[in-house]
């Protein structure tokens, strides 16, 4: 593929997933998302991109190329909301087809799958939950993307092997097969943060001022909270009790950043900036989060980890051969 590939990014959020294909040589030429907030960082960290704030269900392929000047896509990318498909929504669905056909949100990969028919890219990626894979959803997302022109391969990818100090598996479903190559070594939780400054209301480096301060009930837990321990729990789907507020182990990987996750630091006793949260995803303190403090939390964990991105735009590039 090309360098300067044209990339249409839908449910782009933040833009890590378009920050990794960047850093690859890509064009990210347009964002959509319905949030606002989101949209905004997008703006702000790709100007060059057209940003379009509105929901997918409104835009057409007609609106795409029209925006684009009749420039031909190469390749779409997405995330659409994982929350009718992971175990950590307690109001999840029972039955796996009615997540993506009668969840209003789930029905939401059915937009992906109807504008990637009509862009018709030379390449697709799309970003999920390993859950959107269970049951009978397999074969339902391998039939709706056949019908729609592609094979698909369901490649199910861990974050913290390809550089991101927090454990993430995530499933990218695309028409190619990806065999992105692993890093060597592991980056853990002091290495990513160790070096920030203490937060500051008027910081050095974006997005690192002072966290929100917990109740003094939860203050007297979290002096007596040790490494890897959790302050509260929360219920996912078959109550399930997940932990939250867990205070980081230094010298181990973090768990999973998640858009309703907060941390504990290793060695001080309050929350992670959202900085901190944001170097646990592998995302440089050059990439800016706007928005109100919680829609910026939120935009750091609904992210695809920049570095994974990356390693899955070079495997783009290898595959489909530099021409």
């Amino acid at each position: 593929m090309r360098k300067g590939a044209l990339l249409v990014d839908l449910f782009c959020g933040a833009g890590g997933f378009a920050l990794g294909f960047k850093k690859e040589g890509f064009n990210i030429a347009l964002g959509l998302d319905n949030d606002r907030s989101a949209a905004r960082t997008f703006i702000s960290n790709f100007p060059g991109a057209i940003t379009l704030v509105d929901d997918v269900r409104n835009v057409s392929c007609d609106d795409i190329r029209y925006m684009l000047g009749g420039r031909g896509v190469d390749v779409v990318i997405g995330s659409p909301p994982c929350e009718p498909f992971t175990g950590a929504n307690p109001r999840r669905r029972r039955y796996p087809l009615d997540r993506l056909y009668k969840d209003p949100v789930g029905t939401l990969v059915l937009e992906f799958v109807r504008l990637t028919r009509c862009l018709n890219p030379k390449v697709f990626v799309m970003e999920n939950v390993p859950a959107i894979l269970d049951g009978e959803l397999r074969e339902a997302l391998r039939r709706e993307f056949l019908a729609a022109g592609y094979n698909v391969f369901f490649n199910i990818l861990r974050a913290e092997d390809y550089g991101t100090p927090s454990r993430r598996v995530r499933v990218f479903i695309s028409n190619i097969k990806f065999r992105p190559r692993r890093v060597r070594r592991i980056v853990k939780v002091w290495e990513a943060i160790g070096d920030l400054p203490m937060p500051s209301n008027d910081p050095v480096i974006p997005n690192h001022e002072p966290p929100p301060k917990l109740s003094a009930k939860k203050m007297k837990r979290v002096q007596r909270t040790r490494w890897r321990e959790s302050l509260i729990t929360y219920e996912g789907a078959r109550g399930k009790q997940l932990p939250n507020l867990i205070r980081l182990h230094p010298y181990s990987i973090a768990p999973t950043v998640l858009g309703s996750s907060r941390f504990i630091h290793p060695f001080e006793n309050r929350l992670l900036t959202v900085r901190e949260q944001a170097r646990l995803m592998g995302f440089p303190d050059t990439h800016v989060f706007l928005g109100g403090r919680d829609e910026q939390y939120n935009q750091v964990g609904e992210a695809v980890p920049p570095p994974l991105a990356k390693a899955i735009a070079r495997d783009v590039v290898l595959t489909t051969g530099r021409g």
